[in-house]
């Protein structure tokens, strides 16, 4: 099979050809140090351009910035209804560049292009569409006067934005995370910071020029390129920001929100997952086991709430993998462009590496594979076989442990109240999945499931009005859905003696 990427088009090598600069105060600007960061295509494993290293200085411009933007008021205080005209033409713009996007993000994160063109494009403009209608639908209540020892009172509520907000997003999907987050933040009426993730920058880059074009003022959002553990610990300590959002590992989220306690700011953590599927005796295995799949190997399983957990009933276990296993070649991963692809490379060296390791793990530790569990055959490029491990017990790292990689663990299960044990003997709660004809056994079951987000046949259905959140270590709070935009705001009540 050929893995040789495509050429880029002419859009995706202007942008590729950017000078490296921050967006800060409405400008693209030059960083105060010369550090920058390489940006590798995963499908070729080579270098193809670069972007700055923000230093402190920068850091505290891009801060500075946003609190000035949010103390004048000159966003939170427009008419809710220019605000959300605003959002939608950013939604608009969006749009109108989907293919340039949807290219620059496959080419960074090493997905297909034909993916990112049906869910990150159209998702990252669908979020500034939901939260554009909230901007003016969001206000406090009103309670009649009533009396009290000191006379007759008149009190009412308000919902104000909590300020300025740092927001980290993740490698995985950088357009549609990064508007996921400044959507509710702008239609609250906050500033923001947003710090994409060190190995995918390219799309947020494009991203800031929309904003801009789309008019919303100097200040408001500004996006700073960089490190983890530099520029985005110093947002995180900053006491010039309120509020942090960040989407991540749980190991960083922890550090974070360690650090945010010093100046107790608002916090809002996605972090990872281990998601259990749970397949009933009942079910279709020809419709099940391509579901079950996707699952799994959707986005090269580079997913917070990927099926990675497979746990199927005795009757139908062998049928189940069995039929994933006839899937191997629609999922044989290919580079990024290739029109022909649906699942492409891991998204970095280091990546390939710890997905590789954590097969490795698993085969010492006894596993089986019953398919992939290899690297194929290319002229360079991150790529990993999709991988099915069996006979496999609920102490190996395979079981326990986000791989974030095309790696599931089939395990067989007899007894319902065993399986719901054993799918909840996990630190995560993300999110979990039920395969089944039975509505009832599906809602019973979905209900004894500690997640935050449960599907019933089928899997990684996301929608902006619903609000996404974790239980346990899975993470803080919820994004999407009203949820997710009260998350960035403040309640105050007012009371006056009549």
């Amino acid at each position: 099979m050929d893995r040789t990427q495509r050429e880029y088009s002419e859009a995706a090598k202007k942008a590729l050809a950017r000078k490296p600069q921050l967006y800060i105060n409405g400008e693209w600007v030059d960083s105060s140090g010369d550090a920058t960061i390489d940006v590798e295509d995963p499908s070729s494993g080579k270098v193809i351009s670069s972007f700055v290293e923000a230093t402190d200085k920068d850091i505290d411009r891009a801060v500075a910035a946003a609190r000035a933007a949010f103390d004048d008021g000159r966003w939170r205080n427009l008419p809710p209804i220019v605000r959300e005209k605003t959002m939608h033409a950013i939604a608009d713009l969006i749009e109108a560049h989907a293919d340039e996007l949807a290219e620059l993000e496959a080419i960074d994160v090493g997905k297909p292009k034909g993916m990112a063109a049906v869910v990150d494009v159209p998702g990252a403009a669908a979020h500034f569409r939901y939260m554009a209608g909230w901007a003016g639908k969001v206000g406090g209540e009103t309670l009649p006067p009533y009396s009290m020892p000191g006379g007759m009172m008149f009190a009412y509520t308000l919902k104000e934005p909590v300020g300025v907000c740092a927001q980290i997003v993740p490698w995985n999907f950088p357009l549609l995370m990064a508007c996921l987050k400044i959507a509710p933040a702008l239609a609250a009426g906050c500033t923001t910071i947003l710090k994409p993730a060190e190995q995918t920058s390219l799309t947020a880059l494009r991203l800031a020029d929309l904003i801009h074009e789309a008019g919303v003022p100097a200040g408001v959002v500004n996006f700073v390129t960089g490190y983890g553990h530099t520029g985005g610990d110093r947002l995180v300590k900053h006491p010039d920001v309120d509020k942090v959002a960040f989407t991540g590992s749980t190991e960083i989220g922890k550090l974070i929100n360690r650090n945010a306690t010093d100046t107790l700011k608002h916090v809002t953590l996605e972090l990872g997952g281990k998601s259990p599927v749970v397949v009933m005796p009942d079910v279709d295995v020809a419709e099940t086991a391509p579901g079950v799949s996707q699952a799994i190997f959707f986005n090269s399983g580079q997913v917070c709430v990927a099926g990675s957990r497979l746990y199927a009933h005795k009757s139908v276990f062998d049928k189940v993998v069995e039929g994933m296993a006839e899937t191997k070649d629609f999922w044989a991963p290919r580079p990024s462009l290739d029109p022909a692809g649906h699942m492409g490379p891991l998204v970095s060296k280091e990546q390939h590496e710890r997905v590789l390791g954590y097969i490795e793990a698993g085969k010492r530790d006894g596993a089986s594979v019953l398919m992939g569990g290899d690297v194929p055959s290319s002229d360079g490029g991150y790529y990993v076989n999709p991988t099915i491990l069996t006979d496999v017990n609920p102490q190996m790292s395979v079981v326990r442990e986000e791989i974030f990689g095309p790696v599931v663990v089939a395990q067989r299960f007899e007894d319902l109240d065993e399986v719901v044990k054993d799918a909840n003997d996990t630190q995560y709660g993300l999110a979990a999945g039920v395969w089944t004809k039975d509505a009832s056994a599906a809602h019973q079951i979905a209900a004894k499931l500690q997640a935050g987000t449960v599907w019933i046949n089928c899997h990684a259905m996301i929608d902006p009005a619903l609000p996404f959140g974790g239980y346990k270590e899975s993470g803080i709070g919820h994004e999407q859905g009203r949820l997710g935009l009260e998350a960035y705001m403040e309640t105050k009540s007012v009371i006056m003696k009549l």
